[in-house]
This record gives structure tokens, sequence and C-alpha cells, in this order.
């Protein structure tokens, strides 16, 4: 599904990462692992096509997602390290917004969906007033939501508790099965066992 070719990424003269390269296949999770300042937020930026490589390109489905990137944005759903929502609204507002910049023209229950993730109750609170925990499950409604293949999430677990996190890999599961790919950072362990799990560790240069 996905292919770093040769990808290099330079920052204020530090070489991040040079000659990278893997391939993300359908149903599979892969963790990128290192420590801060190893350019793992820059690759997931390199891939999602927020940023362009100083060598190397990214291909999905054998295609250079700049070439063909409305295409690719169509199949990729992306979140941050930071949450992504608007906390001058509402989780239901937030949600309603999303849907619709990303075309999506019927709604769909959302109750159920804020019920599983801990926000019913809040839903029309501002998100501003919510935790930061509460926050980001208002980001991961969208992985409940959204028809795109390939999943690139940076810290998804950032702010979740331990039944959050648990939940999340759940989703992570049933996205697997669906022949869905998910590129995730983070610091915590997985504590679902993925029968294809690869990890790509990210050394920090000097």
């Amino acid at each position: 599904m996905l292919h770093i070719k040769s990808v290099s990424c330079i920052k204020q003269e530090r070489c991040l990462f040079a000659d990278l390269n893997f391939s993300l296949k359908s149903g599979q999770i892969m963790q990128l692992a290192g420590p801060n300042g190893a350019g793992k937020t820059s690759l997931l930026r390199i891939i999602a096509g927020f940023s362009a490589p100083d060598e190397g390109e990214v291909l999905y489905q054998e295609r250079s997602i700049n070439k063909y990137y409305e295409e690719f944005a169509h199949d990729l759903l992306f979140i941050g390290h930071k949450t992504g929502v608007n906390i001058q609204l509402s989780a239901v507002e937030n949600v309603r917004f999303w849907l619709r910049i990303n075309g999506y023209s019927n709604e769909p229950d959302l109750y159920p969906i804020l019920a599983k993730l801990g926000l019913v109750g809040l839903e029309d609170v501002p998100v501003r007033m919510l935790s930061a925990g509460q926050q980001r499950r208002v980001a991961l409604v969208r992985l409940w939501l959204s028809d795109a293949n390939l999943w690139v999430l940076d810290e998804p677990f950032t702010a979740l508790d331990k039944s959050g996190v648990a939940f999340l890999q759940q989703r992570f599961t049933q996205h697997l099965n669906n022949n869905g790919a998910i590129l995730l950072t983070t610091h915590q362990d997985l504590t679902t066992h993925f029968s294809d799990l690869q990890t790509i560790t990210l050394e920090y240069r000097h």
C-alpha cells in the first residue's frame, strides 16, 4: 500500500534520517520508534504529504503521492500530536464540521460513538472546558467515521487512560481486519497483540 523510497530529511542543517526504505501493506500496523528529536513526526509529515523530503519519494499504491495527492489524501486519515479540534466548538460541532469538510453527506448517529469514548454528557460542552484526555477523544472520533484505508497517527495514546488505550487498540484491530493499514508513533507499548506488527526505529543523529 505504502512505500517509502530512499527518503532523507534535513532540519536546521542536521540530518534526521537518510536513505530510509520500508513498505506498509494492507492489514499491517507499523510503529515508528526512537528518541525525541530522531525525526518521527517529521517522517509522518512527509508521508502525509505535508512536507517534502530532501531526497527520495513516497509512493502510495505504487504511485507518487506528489503526482496523485488528491486521490491519496482521500484515502488518508492523519491525526497529529495536536488534537486539531476547535476549542470554541463542542465535541458534536467539531465532528460535524470534520464530516462536512471531508465530504461526508450522511451524518451517522454520533452518540453511540461518543458514549464508547466516554464523552456522553460532554458532547455539547465547548472543547476548551474538557480535559486533555477528553479533547484527544474528540479528535479520535474520526477513527470511527472515516472510510480512509491508511491511518497515520502521531502519539494517539497521549492523555488517554488505560481503558482508553485498550479501546483504541480494539478499533485498530477492526481497521486491520478490514484490510486497512496503520502507521503510528507512540511512547507507550502496544498492549494488544498484533500479529503483523512491524517496528521501524529511528536513531538520533548528531
